[in-house]
C-alpha cells in the first residue's frame, strides 16, 4: 500500500514523546499496565525504561526513534489493519514500523495474551 508523501513525512517528524501518553491511556484504560506497555515497546525496538524514558525526554521524532532502535526479527509477523492501512502492505519502511507499534499497543488494549502479542 502506497501511504503519501506527506503522510509518511507527518509520521517522521511526530514526536514519540507526544504519543506515549496515548498509549499509556489506551492500555491503562483496558486495564493494562504501564509495564506491560514497556514490555511490548521493548520487544519490537530494543529499548529498555531508562532509554525509554531519555527518549521521550529528549522529544525525539519517530524517524529518530525507529533510527536508534534495533527492531526485533520477528516485526514482520506483525500483520493486520492498523488506521485503515493493511501493515504488511505499507512499502516506507518508517510508516511501516510505526505502524507495527500502535498494532502492538493495539493488541495489548484489547486484552490478547503477552505471548500472542510478542509473537512467541
Amino acid at each position: 500500500m502506497n501511504t503519501s508523501d506527506t503522510h509518511n513525512q507527518r509520521m517522521a517528524n511526530m514526536t514519540f514523546a507526544s504519543v506515549y501518553p496515548m498509549y499509556v491511556a489506551k492500555v491503562e484504560k483496558k486495564g493494562r499496565t504501564i509495564q506491560e506497555l514497556h514490555q511490548v515497546i521493548s520487544w519490537l525496538t530494543g529499548f529498555d525504561d531508562q532509554m525509554l524514558q531519555e527518549l521521550i525526554m529528549e522529544k525525539v521524532t519517530f524517524e529518530a526513534f525507529f533510527q536508534q532502535a534495533t527492531l526485533n526479527p520477528n516485526a514482520q509477523l506483525i500483520t493486520g489493519t492498523i488506521c485503515g492501512y493493511r501493515i504488511e502492505e505499507i512499502e516506507n519502511t518508517l510508516t511501516r514500523q510505526v505502524r507495527y507499534l500502535d498494532k502492538l499497543v493495539d493488541e495489548l488494549a484489547k486484552g490478547k495474551k503477552m505471548d500472542k502479542i510478542l509473537r512467541g
